[in-house]
């Protein structure tokens, strides 16, 4: 790709900053989005000291408002959207069954599926026109596997990845691409804040063959990967990237 441009929901931190950083190494030129202000200018300009083209948009991804807003400014300002990496979502309240409600399971839908449902909607809306694009949803190993004390946060992933392969049947006559990467554990603060101590995330740790904690930087190569040409002929794809955590 030459110069991609490149749409980044959730990318005030974690993953999204990761991948923000990892394009713009890449050239590609840059609309990253969050909910809050601040963070956002402070980021674009780390990503204009770094050499790369790169504007701010606030936008929250509940809101089929701000979607079109953030997708619509994204075309205004460099001409077309070549890749989108949906990767705003929240752990929600991690418990147990019996402790959700209609509030906490909302507070983990809206952001994850409705989000990432509207985010595709409107990226699909330009790429179809352009019969080009690469999109990429982040899910979670846990968007394919049980998980105890996770379970609407497990279930809003499992509909992520359903709704990538759809997608990805619907815009595949436009010659436009639809995947998912699923991270294990990686060292951000949605891991922290599931971990609750540094004892929790070494015991989790010790779960996985390669023996670390995945890196942020280590999804944002598989999405790089998933949005170059040189995946040209894959599509409705999960690609997990756990450290072999799964492999069992």
């Amino acid at each position: 790709m030459n110069q991609p441009v490149v749409l980044i929901t959730g990318a005030l931190t974690g993953i999204g900053r990761a991948t923000a950083f990892a394009f713009a190494r890449l050239g590609a030129r840059l609309v990253v989005s969050g909910r809050r202000a601040a963070e956002g200018s402070a980021l674009e300009a780390e990503l204009r000291e770094a050499g790369a083209q790169a504007f701010f948009v606030q936008a929250d991804v509940r809101r089929d408002e701000d979607v079109r807003h953030l997708v619509d400014e994204t075309v205004a300002r460099f001409g077309r959207l070549d890749v989108a990496v949906n990767n705003a979502g929240t752990e929600g309240k991690p418990g147990p069954v019996v402790d959700q409600t209609a509030e906490s399971y909302a507070d983990t839908f809206d952001t994850n599926v409705l989000g990432t449902l509207l985010s595709l909607k409107h990226e699909l809306r330009v790429m179809t026109a352009q019969q080009a694009g690469s999109i990429i949803n982040i899910s979670s190993t846990y968007g394919h596997e049980g998980a105890a004390f996770a379970s609407v946060y497990a279930g809003s992933k499992h509909a992520v990845e359903g709704i990538t392969k759809s997608a990805a049947l619907e815009a595949a006559s436009a010659r436009v691409r639809v995947n998912a990467v699923a991270p294990g554990p990686t060292d951000t603060g949605m891991l922290d804040r599931f971990t609750g101590t540094p004892e929790n995330k070494a015991s989790l740790a010790a779960t996985v063959p390669l023996a670390r904690i995945g890196r942020p930087d280590d999804i944002a190569a598989a999405v790089l990967y998933l949005a170059n040409d040189g995946a040209a002929f894959v599509t409705g794809q999960i690609l997990t990237v756990d450290g072999g955590k799964t492999a069992g």
